[in-house]
Formats: C-alpha cells, structure tokens, sequence
C-alpha cells in the first residue's frame, strides 16, 4: 500500500470550509502508527515522540503538530524560536505556541507555521474564570473572537479553540481565515480534536464533556496487568520449588570436556 503524502499547510487551508479534519493527541509511536493507518489528519505529539527516530516511519503522512510544552512557562521568544527551529528539522510540520502575539509574529517572520490557541488556554486559564467554557456571555465571546483576530494577524495558521459554545465557534470560524481546530467547541470549526487517552478509555480521572471514549483500553491493561503479576508468582514459585530451569533450559556439556574441566580445578 503507497503511504500518503503529508498535507502541506496551505493544503489543509485550502480544505477550509469543505470537510471536518480528524486530529488526535497521540504520545507514542504505537498510537502514531495507529493514527497513520486510520488516516487521521493531524496529530499532536510531545516533542521527545517527534524526536524518536522511528516516529516517522510510524507517521510518514501525518501532519504533525508537537504541542503543549512550548509557550507556557516564561520561555523567552528566542529560546521558543530556538525550540522551533529545532522542531521543525525534526519533521515537524508546525509548532504549537500559546505564547505572546510577539513571540508568534516571530515565529511567523521566519516562515514557521503557528498554532495558536483561544478559548480555555489551560496555561493562561486564571485569566478567564479558571478550567470552565470561554465565550458564554456576549463579552467572553468578542473576547474570544479578538483573540482569534489577533492570531490572524500575527500570522498564526490556524489555532485551536477549546470549549466555546459551538454557535459561538462556528461564527468565529466562518469570519476567520485561520483553520479552528475545536476542542470541545462543536462542529462548525475546521477540524475536530481529541485527546488519545480520552478516546481509548485509559483516562482513570475526569473525563471531559467534549470527550467520547470508543473503547475500554484501561480495563485491557487492568487484565494484562493481572497476568504478569500472576506469570511473576509462577516464576519464583518454579524457582522456590526447582521446577525451573529445568533440563532443556540448560546448556549441554561434553562429560568429556567436563571431567577435563573438573580435574583442573
């Protein structure tokens, strides 16, 4: 089967309007691998995932996105652009950054393609009530809509817009060149955006509103779990009992070369 070619990014702009894009988080190279062969569009990945050698031959036609760990913790522009640079030499095909409108228009000036956010910023969450919806009020919402403006015009390529009433995003989204990726912001957006622990059942906390969980990995790990604690037991109780090794675990010896040994000692 031929491997698909990774969108570029004025592919996937030009996909505005015309059909839902598919992105997932995704945080090793067994999901990535798996999100190539069901053709998920993009993908969010950590930066040590992007890194590992083999993660594209696992992703070789996914548009890649390393998200969540730059523009979030006083990094200075120089050290985000820096990580950037770096990142994209890596493969990557854009750069996540919730940092200053400053630091994106940097970004952008040395023709890196930016993903910015709006809506709930988890980083920047005290500035808007906390971990709940953005854009509930006449007022949240033109703040939100200014947010994405201003991305805009910073050169941001698209952002992701995270729990905002879907009436609100999908407004937003039609007055905005920027692709929207929602999370949990509805289907008028661009493209819609889960996390892989929250699709496949292994989040054992909170599950948010937005999130739908396709299957019950957690529960598979909780039995595969079982069987190794019970195949460890086995194997110290053969130990205990001198069940193992047993015969044909052992390397054989001439009884020759053995005695020759023996009487050397």
């Amino acid at each position: 089967m031929n491997k698909q070619v990774r969108p570029t990014v004025d592919d996937l702009l030009a996909m505005k309007g015309k059909r839902q894009l598919s992105m997932l988080r995704v945080v090793a190279l067994e999901e990535a691998e798996a999100a190539e062969a069901a053709g998920i569009d993009l993908i969010s990945v950590p930066p040590e995932l992007l890194f590992d050698p083999q993660f594209r031959d696992a992703a070789p036609g996914r548009f890649a996105i390393p998200g969540g760990e730059y523009g979030q913790s006083g990094a200075t522009t120089d050290e985000i652009l820096r990580s950037a640079v770096t990142m994209r030499a890596a493969s990557a095909d854009a750069i996540y950054c919730a940092a200053s409108l400053q630091t994106i228009r940097r970004l952008r000036d040395e023709h890196i393609p930016v993903c910015g956010h709006t809506g709930l910023i988890p980083s920047h969450s005290t500035w808007t009530g906390g971990f709940r919806a953005v854009g509930k009020t006449a007022a949240s919402a033109a703040f939100v809509y200014k947010q994405v403006k201003d991305l805009e015009a910073a050169g941001a390529f698209s952002a992701e817009i995270e729990v905002v009433p879907a009436e609100v995003a999908a407004a937003i989204s039609e007055r905005t060149s920027m692709l929207l990726i929602s999370m949990g912001a509805g289907s008028g957006c661009d493209a819609q955006y889960l996390f892989s622990e929250d699709l496949l059942g292994l989040n054992r906390g909170h599950y948010p509103r937005h999130a739908k969980v396709y299957r019950n990995l957690a529960a598979e790990y909780d039995r595969i779990q079982l069987e190794r604690i019970a195949a460890f037991r086995e194997y110290a109780a053969d130990i205990a009992s001198g069940a193992y090794p047993e015969e044909h675990h052992r390397v054989p010896v001439d009884a020759e070369e053995l005695e020759r040994f023996l009487s050397r000692l």
